[in-house]
């Protein structure tokens, strides 16, 4: 049961679709919302005024130089609070000052069911973090699961692809997605990559059983190349909505943490993901 959402407030295009995702279940399920704004205050600047017909200038700096006014910040808090009020959603918003939003996330994933974040960054408000895009590699590793990494188009969730290798991660997830019945009414595909068929089939008809039993319809696919190269391709073909993903490793380093093919798909995807180890 869903009661606690997180949602990341970021100065990116990812922001508004994290908060429609964020609202749009807090309404299904009678859930608060918590929304999370970083900042790193020393990376923080404010352009001063702009001349008549030097927006275009000054919208070029900021990209050029990452940089973020206070105004922007209050812009998307307000638009956060005002989403959440039209559907009368209970909700709080968290300002924090500091460099790396890391330590933070993992703290308030202890009081929370859900997180909610863009796909490629989480912030963008002077954070400093090595790599933005494997800080959700991260955060899953560090037990912050759920979580929903959105893309920068929202789409409503009607065929989900589970990528199913049948170790015990993979498993987690895939019953941990199917338990929370976030979509009850979707359409899943549970695809694996296995050399032996036998092994394959027997994999698929356990998975989709446990699947059916949970009152999902569902379809399976084995394919005996690289999970990495084709897992995508076949998101796009079937025209997947959503993609879980956990880990096909039993083994793992960030590779002991998340297997190769989970980190290129996190860096990669173009469309939402359900991570949860």
């Amino acid at each position: 049961m869903i009661k606690r959402i997180i949602v990341g407030l970021g100065g990116t295009p990812y922001t508004p679709v994290a908060i429609q995702r964020a609202v749009g279940l807090a309404k299904r399920f009678e859930a608060e919302i918590t929304g999370v704004t970083v900042v790193d205050h020393k990376n923080l600047s404010k352009i001063g005024p702009v001349p008549v017909g030097g927006e275009h200038a000054a919208d070029k700096l900021h990209k050029h130089k990452n940089v973020v006014t206070k105004e922007q910040i209050e812009v998307v808090i307000s638009k956060f609070e005002s989403a959440c009020a039209e559907d009368g959603i209970k909700y709080q918003v968290k300002l924090e000052e500091r460099k790396n939003p890391f330590d933070l996330m993992i703290s308030l994933a202890r009081y929370h069911d859900l997180m909610i974040f863009g796909l490629q960054s989480l912030f963008e408000y002077g954070i400093s973090v090595e790599n933005t895009k494997d800080i959700l590699v991260r955060l899953v590793s560090a037990g912050v699961r759920p979580i929903i990494a959105v893309s920068d188009e929202f789409r409503a969730i009607q065929k989900v692809l589970i990528a199913y290798s049948g170790s015990m991660e993979s498993a987690k997830t895939m019953k941990r997605f199917i338990q929370l019945r976030l979509w009850p009414d979707v359409k899943i595909k549970i695809v694996t990559f296995q050399s032996s068929e036998d092994k394959a089939q027997r994999l698929l008809f356990d998975a989709s059983e446990y699947c059916r039993a949970h009152g999902f319809a569902v379809e399976t696919e084995s394919n005996p190349g690289v999970p990495k190269d084709l897992l995508l391709p076949m998101a796009t073909l079937w025209q997947a909505d959503m993609i879980v993903l956990g880990n096909s490793l039993r083994n793992l380093l960030v590779k002991r943490l998340f297997g190769e093919t989970a980190l290129h798909i996190i860096r990669n995807a173009d469309r939402p993901l359900f991570l949860c180890q």
